[in-house]
């Protein structure tokens, strides 16, 4: 959003007189149908009309039933859904202008003069060419007697927004396509299930995953699992690849471990321009090293299945803001594509974006492999250099004499231990000597303090909960035995992995510097809780996975709605007094309401609902859910508005509840959750390793400076290390939340998909951007 202010005008006003088609493409991807009900949804809600168009292009040329009006209730129960309900077909006739003239003819024909395409770069280049040649079209149409002048005038131009749909993430521009996280999903469950079998007969296994012409897939899911190499079409390997694969496998079996992983985009490439394909990576590895090598080929699985949490959020997200840049276009706007960058939604003109995504396919064919990487983003080159670091680089034969402790505080959660890995091994390849400290700031007092090795790490990326132990217990009682445990174990910087507790942790730390000399020390908090409430970061590493653990659950109590009597089920949330996870659950598994502590309510909202509830007995929709924060409020209780609907239902609808508890905190962590604690525990080490140089006084190290002791968050487009003491001010340290929250701003977005009369904020205005200017940093 910029912050240029624009008229408010009524939401519910905007999309009067016009009308909206929305049409899939293309590659089927998980989170399509997400975005169809978004546009459908928003669009009515704006007062526009809106029609389905099956089978993509296809049922553009053909028309008829293909093209038809859309209800709210059409778009019921689609969020956990793979693939596209509307269906997706590619279509030669569209390529021809008698097609798209045929296709013109049945838009104008049904008063349709905006279309939102879901698709492929394919997809959508095809969308701008056909509104390119709107005008002409429409002259042939009317000389042939098809359609009317007047016709012709009504419909005189043709808007376009497109939003990505393709598990490869292919489309420059945008931090994630939807459907690719969703796709990890499938692979990640993949790589665990191999990596048991694996370990049991000390095999090396070969992941062949799809990417044709895009290394994401296999790039993400190497960082997530922690793969010894990965070969992917951006940057192939140098040119005796050969024997240093060998020698890295071999080094690590030297180092006891029991196997070896090989991730493998289908389109990898040599740097001669020649594929590397699993069978002879196999054949190399059988031959020279003689180990018992297997190939997998994941093929469309990664294309099936549910949709995650992330995907079906970020549909619907997409699928609002097109429509809001449908309707704010005019005939000089150029047609704009929805993207991603960091957390927030933003526009960017369509034929930059393919311009660029070509301009890679440009790169890769020339040899250019440093420009490929990095025109494909930020975010795909800070994956890529991770990796680098980690898989690539060896030890350092001189050490820096620098020992970095390393902690979890607060409650466990899944991604813990993949960034206490990465920040283990980065340590390592820094010349560091890494101390694990066990069970906390009662660990650090008590001296539960030991050496962690490159092995150590092994294989923690994808283990749930803190294999170093954690507990909540803060450090302020325990300054005396803490500081002397820091100067007895000679420790020069200290990272601290964990949720509130770390972050209060941290600052009883660094205000207790003036009194205990030995903390002043270079110290960083990576936010890692479930709750997703420590200030100075959108996410937290944990939240994703937890979110996901709701959402499944959410779709497992609808389905068992399913051909019952009405039937409401209110679920209650973890999260402390932060809503997020409420919130972003309701928005994820279509939640009627979500209440949260930070947006107050009362009877009245209760009593509201509950006459809604009576009032919709009768509709197609038998089935209703309420989300419910553990703490939203300390006297309507879960147990309280279970009653009241139960008392009130009686006749019309029946009344459960659930209250998920802790099982919203183990699991195994999901390939964000991988992802992101491998980049903050990188990026961590890698900033005190600066940090400390410029710490070095007479001999010692000495940091007092409220720049040495930080939070590393992700802020909006970009991870940030922010001072703990600056952020105090934006704490409410009461309720344990920051005082201000990114996606309480998405909250009308889910009362909007579920039929509430609220108005939707249009006065901030999201403007369009340019590709080449921004500089994201995402998932």
């Amino acid at each position: 959003m910029s912050d240029d202010l624009h008229p408010t005008v009524d939401p519910t006003k905007m999309g009067l007189g016009c009308s909206i088609a929305v049409l899939t493409s293309g590659g089927d991807a998980q989170g399509m149908n997400a975005a169809v009900r978004a546009t459908v949804r928003v669009g009515l809600y704006t007062g526009a009309k809106v029609f389905f168009v099956h089978e993509g292009y296809q049922g553009l040329v053909d028309g008829g039933d293909n093209i038809h009006p859309a209800t709210w209730e059409s778009v019921s129960m689609m969020l956990q859904l793979g693939g596209t309900v509307i269906g997706s077909a590619r279509s030669k006739d569209f390529r021809t202008r008698e097609g798209r003239m045929k296709a013109a003819g049945h838009l104008v024909k049904l008063g349709i003069t905006n279309l939102c395409v879901i698709g492929g770069d394919g997809s959508l280049t095809g969308a701008n060419e056909f509104r390119a040649e709107w005008s002409g079209l429409l002259v042939d149409l009317v000389q042939a007697g098809t359609i009317t002048k007047a016709e012709a005038k009504t419909s005189s131009h043709l808007n376009i927004v497109g939003m990505v749909g393709s598990i490869d993430n292919d489309f420059c521009g945008t931090d994630m396509t939807i459907g690719t996280d969703s796709a990890l999903h499938r692979i990640i469950e993949v790589v665990d299930a191999i990596t048991t079998t694996a370990q049991s007969h000390q095999r090396t296994f070969i992941l062949e995953v799809m990417g044709r012409h895009c290394g994401y897939l296999a790039l993400v899911t190497a960082l997530s699992c922690g793969a010894d190499w990965v070969f992917i079409p951006e940057m192939p390997p140098d040119e005796d690849w050969e024997n240093h694969l060998c020698r890295r496998l071999a080094d690590q079996r030297a180092r006891g471990s029991r196997l070896n992983v090989i991730i493998v985009a289908e389109g990898a490439i040599s740097r001669d321009g020649m594929p590397i394909t699993s069978d002879q990576i196999k054949k190399l590895v059988t031959d020279r090293l003689g180990f018992d090598t297997r190939i997998t080929v994941l093929g469309h699985v990664q294309r099936g299945g549910t949709p995650s949490a992330f995907d079906r959020i970020l549909g619907s997200r997409m699928g609002v803001e097109a429509v809001m840049a449908l309707l704010e276009a005019n005939p000089d706007t150029p047609a704009c594509v929805v993207s991603l960058s960091g957390n927030q939604a933003v526009r960017l003109p369509l034929m930059e974006c393919v311009q660029v995504t070509k301009d890679v396919t440009a790169a890769m064919a020339e040899g250019r492999f440093e420009d490929a990487i990095k025109l494909r983003g930020k975010s795909f080159e800070n994956n890529w250099n991770t990796y680098k670091l980690l898989a690539h680089i060896n030890p350092p034969d001189v050490k820096s004499n620098i020992n970095v402790a390393i902690m979890n505080i607060g409650a466990p959660c899944a991604g813990m231990n993949a960034a206490v890995r990465s920040a283990v091994r980065m340590g390592i390849i820094q010349g560091h000597s890494m101390l694990a400290v066990h069970d906390g700031f009662d660990g650090l007092a008590h001296g539960q303090i030991e050496p962690i090795t490159w092995v150590s790490v092994t294989g923690w990326t994808g283990k749930g909960g803190s294999m170093l132990g954690t507990k909540r217990t803060l450090p302020g009682k325990l300054l005396e035995e803490i500081s002397q445990n820091i100067a007895k174990f000679n420790i020069h910087a200290l990272v601290i992995i964990g949720g509130f507790e770390a972050y209060v942790g941290g600052l009883e730390l660094v205000q207790a510097r003036e009194k205990y000399e030995e903390l002043c020390i270079p110290m960083v908090v990576i936010p890692a809780t479930v709750s997703n409430n420590v200030p100075g970061s959108d996410f937290s590493i944990g939240a994703d996975t937890a979110l996901n653990t709701i959402t499944a659950t959410c779709d497992r109590i609808k389905q068992s709605a399913a051909g019952t009597k009405r039937r409401v089920f209110i679920v209650e949330t973890m999260g402390g007094y932060c809503g997020y996870l409420s919130t972003m659950a309701g928005l994820a598994a279509g939640a009627d309401a979500a209440y949260i502590f930070e947006e107050k309510f009362g009877i009245k909202d209760l009593e509201l609902l509950v006459q809604i509830l009576l009032d919709n007995s009768t509709t197609i929709c038998q089935f209703s859910f309420y989300n419910r924060n553990e703490n939203a409020n300390a006297n309507y209780t879960t147990d309280f508005i279970f009653n009241l609907y139960s008392e009130e239902g009686k006749g019309v609808f029946d009344c459960r509840k659930n209250v998920l508890g802790h099982m919203q905190q183990g699991g195994t962590p999901t390939p964000f959750d991988r992802n992101f604690g491998t980049k903050m525990g990188a990026k961590t080490v890698l900033w005190l390793t600066e940090k400390l140089k410029d710490c070095y006084r007479h001999g010692r190290i000495f940091a007092n400076t409220p720049d040495s002791a930080c939070v590393l968050g992700m802020r909006k487009r970009a991870l940030h290390f922010q001072p703990l003491s600056e952020l105090k001010g934006d704490t409410d340290l009461e309720h344990r939340i920051p005082k201000t929250q990114w996606w309480l701003k998405i909250r009308p977005i889910m009362k909007i998909l579920a039929k509430y009369d609220i108005k939707l904020d249009t006065s901030e205005h999201t403007d369009m951007e340019h590709v080449k200017k921004r500089s994201p940093l995402g998932k």
